[in-house]
C-alpha cells in the first residue's frame, strides 16, 4: 500500500474544474494506475480526499495498492514548470511499514471525511431510501456506531468537559460539511452527496481492524472523495 500527497494548483482553471466535480477528480484519480482495471476485486481499492484546509491549500491524499504516477495532475492542477525528476510535483510513501507498526491502545490524531448515511422508509410498504444525517449530533453517532468494527476508540472528553446534554461528549470535531450536487454521468437525474470531515482523536482497540478501514475506507460515496480516514502522531495536527 501506498500513501500520496498532492497539493494542487487552485489558480489554474483546470485545477478549479476538478475541485468542482468529484466525477472529473476520480476519474483523474484513477488515471494514475494504468495497470489497476475496474474490474479488479481482489486488491484494496483507491481511496482519495482533498482538505480544503483553506483557498489556495487543498492537498489531495490517495491510498492506493500500486505507487501512482501524477504526471498528468501536475500538468493539469499543478506547477508543471518547476516539477523535477526529483521533485515531480507530489509525495508518495510506503504505507506498508506504517501499517504494520500500529499498535493497540495507541493513540492518534485522524482526519475522515464520510457521507454518513442511515435508511429510512416513509411508510409501510416501500422500501428503505438512503437519507443523509444533517446535524452534527446524527453525523457523530454515526461515527461511534462503527468504531468498534472499525478498531478504533473515540477519546471521550474529561468528565468537565462533556457537555452531555448536545451529545458532545467524545473528542472528534465536525466541520467542512458540503452538498456536492451534480449530473449523473451517461443518465438523467442528478447525484447528491452530504460529506462532513471529522478530525479528532482516537485509540485502537484492533490494529487488525483499524487497518483494513484505512486500506479500504469507511462508509457509502467512495468514489467521491469519502472514507479516507489518515492519522498522525497524538500531539501533532
Amino acid at each position: 500500500m501506498f500513501l500520496t500527497r498532492f497539493r494542487v494548483n487552485t489558480a489554474r482553471t483546470q485545477a478549479r474544474r476538478l475541485l468542482s466535480s468529484p466525477q472529473s477528480t476520480h476519474a483523474a484519480v484513477m488515471s494514475a494506475f494504468p495497470d489497476l482495471l475496474p474490474t479488479d476485486t481482489d486488491t484494496p481499492r483507491v481511496l482519495w480526499r482533498l482538505d480544503r484546509a483553506a483557498p489556495a491549500q487543498v492537498p489531495l491524499f490517495i491510498a492506493s495498492p500500486t505507487r501512482p504516477d501524477l504526471t498528468h495532475l501536475v500538468e493539469q492542477a499543478g506547477w508543471p514548470a518547476v516539477a523535477t525528476d526529483q521533485a515531480r510535483g507530489w509525495t508518495t510513501y510506503d504505507y506498508a511499514p506504517f501499517l504494520a507498526g500500529l499498535d493497540k491502545g495507541s493513540t492518534w490524531n485522524f482526519r475522515l471525511t464520510a457521507n454518513p448515511v442511515h435508511s429510512v422508509r416513509n411508510r409501510d410498504g416501500v422500501p428503505t431510501k438512503r437519507t443523509a444525517h444533517l446535524t452534527v449530533r446524527h453525523q457523530v453517532a454515526w461515527l461511534l456506531q462503527r468504531q468498534e468494527a472499525g478498531g478504533f476508540h473515540v477519546i471521550e472528553k474529561p468528565a468537565d468537559k462533556q457537555h452531555t446534554e448536545f451529545s458532545d461528549t467524545h473528542q472528534v470535531v465536525v466541520s467542512d460539511q458540503r452538498t456536492l450536487d451534480f449530473p449523473k454521468r451517461g443518465a438523467k437525474g442528478r447525484v447528491i452527496v452530504k460529506t462532513v470531515t471529522y478530525d479528532g482523536r482516537l485509540e485502537i482497540t484492533d490494529p487488525d481492524a483499524l487497518r483494513r478501514l484505512l486500506t479500504t475506507g469507511l462508509g457509502k460515496a467512495k468514489a467521491y472523495g469519502c472514507g479516507l480516514m489518515t492519522l498522525a502522531p497524538a500531539g501533532e495536527r
